[in-house]
């Protein structure tokens, strides 16, 4: 499904965790909402475009990086079907364009960059794009 919205950092940031690693990531991680999950491979690539970054750690494919003055996140499921990209547009908002697949809608709904409004337009249609 397509997807354009808008959605705060903190949100976007803890639906590419809730997708990708909320059962390993260290809780230090966790709490510091400076710290993102990238992904280097291929195919379900994580990348955050930001000021500064820091490598802290890998755990398995995962690495995890301190970034400040975020610009950007582009998300990638390894599966191939949710292409997501979060693009600054003033201090910690930003607008978040791309295609979703279902898994991806609960996870942003639960991470709060979708909020009930999305799911009544998306009731009220069908199912079909709202």
């Amino acid at each position: 499904m397509r997807i354009e919205t808008t959605s705060r950092l903190s949100q976007f940031r803890r639906f590419v965790i809730t997708s990708t690693c909320q059962s390993f990531i260290p809780e230090e991680y966790l709490r510091d909402e400076s710290v993102f999950p990238e992904r280097p491979q291929k195919e379900g690539r994580i990348y955050v475009e930001a000021g500064d970054k820091v490598l802290l750690g890998r755990i398995g494919e995962m690495e995890f990086v301190r970034a400040t003055n975020v610009l950007g996140v582009i998300y990638n499921s390894k599966s191939g079907r949710t292409s997501l990209r979060w693009r600054q547009i003033r201090g910690d908002l930003g607008k978040v364009t791309g295609e979703a697949s279902a898994n991806s809608l609960v996870n942003l709904y639960a991470s709060g960059v979708l909020g009930r409004d999305f799911l009544e337009s998306l009731k009220a249609s069908g199912g079909k794009e709202a």
